[in-house]
């Protein structure tokens, strides 16, 4: 790196490093010392490094922070991420948003006590891990309206239902003087009003916008004059306009297949379900976080009133769900409003219409982060695939030889035997033998071709069986 810097003569600019990323940090705290830009990408987790970023970084500084670590921000493991991030995540069709607000509330949490805040630029979710962009200030009273910035998230294990609860409450009053006090909720009662169903609380999560629309705008505008500055021009664009169009105060979202699969019925095209919303008078997007997102200011009642419009179009066989499945829940009620299916034209986003590069699969099969390097190893490749060859079949239990097997039940002896009951004879896998005089009735088993479903005795033990 030092020979890269004096062939480009940027030693005034450059100054390579080989110390601990958080004491470099730590020792650039003075505000003469900050950094600009401070640009965390490590393996896995940012999270040690959060807390010294949030420090290091100059009065509006730009820190930049990419969490590869998906599998515990999308609720795999909710103890994990509350551990890392302070929060507990949820699994759900909206984990990859969660996720974003997750890392959003946890570098706000972390600069807040130091009396700074995070303004975020542009939040993404991409590949197999998340990045996020924010500009880091100083300010008392700002801080305090950080509570009111955060919430909880109520889902309902049944239909998948969400509700937010604030964690705090801004008020003005006449002499325009704000006033902080602590939320009222919970906005949910114990069992889910559509379906009956439990809720999961999970959170608190960033619920103010996670983009600011007017960098996100330059950034098009500078990415679409030179396209062919980056190979990756066209995915740059698709992405970037369709966070434009998402709505920027309505955190989360639902799924197509979501809404579908929980009342069992087909699944409505995407234009369908959003010129029903837009003609019930809601606002609707999507979302650059899943193809077939449904974001949308509606309320829950007003999403499951359009499914059961729709589902009278396409009906369910009713006979086939339990009555207490959230299918039949949901479906015993009557809609309050009759759904227009017909298609809008404003249903159609913009980036769907001029074909943009919004969505792209993944290059190759098994794609996601690799192991991580070791000094003197193999290629991450070439270690991948040695250890499946190596591990294949290595964790099936290995099958029971037929004779040890023979051998084992004829340990115990027959009960239908005892009760001159059973039809094998020699034949019988268990033992025919008389019991000794010490041997317990208990330890009496039946014959595999002739099981007995008598129920056991107060205080029997367990006896074994066949396997």
């Amino acid at each position: 790196m030092r020979r890269n810097v004096q062939l480009n003569n940027v030693g005034h600019l450059v100054q390579p490093s080989h110390a601990d990323a958080r004491m470099l940090m730590y020792q650039h705290q003075r505000v003469s010392e900050r950094f600009d830009v401070i640009d965390l990408d490590p393996y896995g987790s940012p999270a040690p490094f959060l807390d010294a970023a949030v420090q290091a970084v100059s009065e509006g500084g730009l820190l930049c922070v990419t969490c590869t670590d998906m599998a515990v921000l999308a609720g795999n493991s909710g103890e994990t991420c509350y551990s890392k991030y302070g929060a507990m995540a949820l699994k759900s069709r909206a984990c990859h948003e969660m996720a974003l607000r997750i890392v959003l509330h946890s570098l706000d949490l972390r600069a807040n006590c130091y009396q700074r805040f995070v303004v975020p630029l542009l939040s993404v979710s991409a590949d197999f891990y998340v990045r996020v962009f924010v500009r880091v200030f100083t300010g008392q009273a700002k801080v305090k309206a950080s509570a009111s910035k955060q919430a909880l998230v109520f889902q309902c294990v049944g239909c998948g239902t969400f509700h937010l609860q604030r964690l705090g409450k801004a008020s003005g009053d006449p002499g325009g003087r704000v006033k902080f006090s602590a939320a009222c909720g919970p906005p949910v009662t114990s069992e889910c009003e559509h379906c009956g169903q439990r809720h999961q609380l999970g959170g608190p999560v960033w619920a103010e916008p996670i983009h600011n629309l007017d960098f996100v705008g330059r950034i098009l505008g500078a990415v679409s004059a030179n396209p062919s500055r980056f190979h990756t021009s066209q995915r740059i664009q698709g992405v970037l306009s369709v966070i434009t169009e998402e709505l920027p105060d309505v955190p989360l979202y639902y799924t197509l297949g979501q809404l579908s699969a929980t009342i069992h019925c087909n699944t409505p095209s995407l234009l369908q379900l959003r010129s029903a919303l837009l003609h019930a008078g809601f606002r609707v997007s999507l979302s650059h976080a899943c193809k077939n997102a449904v974001k949308t200011d509606a309320p829950p009642s007003t999403l499951w009133d359009i499914m059961r419009c729709w589902e009278k179009e396409c009906p369910v066989k009713r006979e086939r769900l339990s009555e207490t499945s959230p299918a039949f829940r949901i479906l015993s009620v009557e809609p309050r409003l009759q759904a227009n299916f017909t298609i809008r034209d404003d249903a159609n986003p913009s980036s769907r219409q001029r074909g943009l590069k919004r969505f792209q699969a993944n290059p190759e099969a098994n794609w996601g982060p690799r192991p991580r390097a070791r000094p003197g190893g193999k290629a991450t490749g070439e270690a991948m695939e040695e250890r499946r060859r190596l591990m294949q079949n290595k964790r099936k239990e290995l099958a029971e030889d037929p004779a040890q097997r023979a051998a084992r039940l004829k340990m115990f002896p027959c009960k239908r035997f005892k009760e001159g009951t059973c039809p094998r004879g020699d034949q019988c896998c268990y033992s025919h033998s008389p019991p000794s005089p010490g041997a317990c009735a208990d330890a009496s088993t039946d014959c595999a071709e002739t099981p007995s479903h008598s129920p056991p005795g107060p205080g029997s033990a367990t006896r074994p069986g066949v396997d």
